[in-house]
């Protein structure tokens, strides 16, 4: 009898049990991604800055409207829970502490990008557009600009544009709540 290998999918539930078994620690750099368990890059100091500024200016300009939720998972389905950069969420009593963010509890999805700019492009967009996630941002740190993604299908976001510092930009959730571009990027 010959075996035949195959791969074998984890679920959220496989990837949870295995951080409260110590397999996987807080400190791991990784996230569940298509039901395998990916290594994230390392972030570097750019990628780190890059990350407090956006916090500062969209807790300034949403929390009032949104919870800011930084470097935190998000449960797309069964086998995703990817840990975007940033995320606007809708404002919940408890904090999301019963349940992670699904996508009906996300308004916008920020992923910043050093040395991962082609992973998040051509994976991380892609499962984003198929779990229907409204708008996400992916702020490229070597090019100072940021690509807008909107009208999410199946196969991919309908309408992507780029941003550069002298652009302005507004979340689709808040129209009226513009951003200049040399304020988001650094």
């Amino acid at each position: 009898m010959t075996l035949t290998p195959t791969r074998r999918r984890f679920t959220v539930h496989d990837y949870e049990q295995m951080g409260r078994a110590g397999v996987l620690t807080e400190d791991d750099p990784v996230e569940l991604i298509d039901g395998e368990i990916i290594q994230m890059s390392p972030i570097g100091s750019r990628h780190v800055a890059e990350v407090h500024r956006l916090n500062r200016r969209f807790t300034q300009r949403f929390g009032d409207v949104a919870l800011v939720s930084v470097q935190s998972p998000v449960r797309l389905d069964e086998h995703n829970e990817p840990e975007p950069d940033l995320a606007l969420l809708k404002d919940r009593p408890d904090f999301y502490a019963a349940a992670l963010p699904t996508p009906p509890d996300i308004f916008l999805l920020v992923e910043v990008a050093d040395t991962s700019l082609e992973y998040d492009r051509r994976t991380k967009l892609p499962l984003y557009a198929r779990h229907n996630i409204p708008e996400v941002w992916l702020v490229d740190v070597n090019a100072d600009t940021i690509l807008v993604s909107r009208d999410p299908t199946p196969s991919g976001y309908r309408t992507s544009w780029t941003v550069g510092r002298g652009d302005r930009l507004a979340p689709l959730a808040f129209p009226g709540r513009e951003l200049a571009g040399v304020e988001l990027l650094g």
